[in-house]
């Protein structure tokens, strides 16, 4: 009875130090990464109207984003040091020695991880996603640019039986130069209207501006110029955000529109589903981070050397952020399975957590 009234204070002092150590941690990292971000913005002032002022704001927009790039980081830093310094003062050598087994510490630390990862996928769905298309569309506007398209004759998007061809997507995800080749079951080309602007009017359909409509009827053709036409398209300006924000930072809600969309006219999806599965594991890296911390706790210390085990941390969390990356590229070329490619890099951070825990526990 003791032992488990101890245990209740033990995880209620452990979780204010934990949740401390990584508010501190993230918040060092927030600065040291929105200083760089802003220093590789000033290479673009003085482009169209982009002055210091959008830079920062563009810089703060894409904080949630960062934030949820970094936060298994900084869950694996911010544990690692609270019991570091738990090991130092001989904290937890004192409560194994009266029966705190190692289950029961995974335990409490499942139970504090929760938390982070409810932040970690509320932050991932419906902070980052919306900041970051408002810091593309800031630095859009304030540049006059528009969307950049990968080929030379802007955006080609099939939608059912017609090919669609956009010159330009403004921040906005209003329409310039519209192109729509109508085809029937037969692949037969049934017309082609072109179309100066189109704005979305939900909730499916397109308004196009100074619309010329060329169509063909066997041996016969006709055009005709009209002023406005609504156009009814599957293509839709939530679609239209993947060319705004990066898959790893849209949320599962537009990432399955979009897959839907590609799967509908027999696109390839790989890239997204991968991005998808992504959103969907990432939240759990942050239990896998705190299992990953947990033998540093078990490693008494009095001399306590905490800075060479949390330089130990930063390296870990640099390194399972570039296997996020490196498994996702890999997967893309390797056409791996989506849920391999997502869940490779905790699996394999998870397995390393359990066989240190195994090494120091036979110590």
């Amino acid at each position: 009875m003791a032992l488990n009234a101890s245990l209740a204070v033990f995880e209620r002092y452990l979780a204010r130090e934990i949740y401390l150590a990584t508010a501190l941690v993230l918040a060092a990292f927030m600065a040291l990464f929105s200083f760089f971000d802003l220093v590789h913005e000033l290479s673009d002032l003085g482009k169209g109207d982009y002055q210091f002022p959008h830079a920062v704001g563009y810089v703060l927009l894409t904080l949630p984003g960062r934030a949820y790039e970094l936060f298994p980081v900084a869950v694996l830093i911010g544990t690692l040091y609270a019991l570091t310094l738990l090991a130092r003062n001989s904290e937890v050598t004192v409560l194994r020695a009266s029966g705190l087994s190692t289950a029961r510490m995974l335990l409490a630390l499942g139970k504090i991880g929760a938390v982070f990862v409810l932040l970690t996928f509320l932050i991932g769905e419906f902070a980052a996603p919306p900041a970051e298309r408002m810091a593309q569309q800031l630095r859009l506007r304030a540049m006059s640019s528009v969307v950049g398209q990968e080929f030379r004759s802007g955006l080609w998007v099939k939608d059912e039986h017609a090919f669609v061809n956009v010159s330009e997507v403004l921040p906005d995800t209003s329409l310039r130069g519209v192109r729509i080749y109508e085809f029937d079951a037969r692949h037969q080309l049934l017309s082609i209207s072109e179309a100066a602007t189109g704005s979305f009017v939900a909730p499916d359909q397109w308004q196009l501006g100074d619309v010329v409509k060329t169509s063909f009827a066997g041996d016969q053709t006709s055009v005709a110029r009209i002023e406005r036409v609504m156009w009814t398209s599957a293509l839709s300006p939530d679609i239209l955000t993947v060319l705004l924000v990066d898959p790893g930072r849209m949320s599962l809600v537009n990432l399955y529109l979009y897959i839907r969309h590609l799967t509908e006219n027999q696109q390839k999806t790989h890239r997204y589903e991968i991005a998808m599965w992504k959103k969907l594991l990432y939240p759990a890296a942050a239990l896998v981070m705190m299992a990953l911390a947990l033998p540093f706790g078990y490693v008494h210390d009095r001399m306590g050397n905490v800075s060479v085990k949390v330089f130990f941390g930063v390296m870990l969390g640099v390194t399972f952020h570039m296997l996020n990356g490196l498994f996702s590229s890999l997967g893309v070329i390797n056409s791996w399975p989506p849920s391999v490619a997502a869940l490779t890099p905790s699996a394999l951070f998870l397995l390393a957590a359990g066989t240190m825990t195994w090494w120091v526990e036979r110590r």
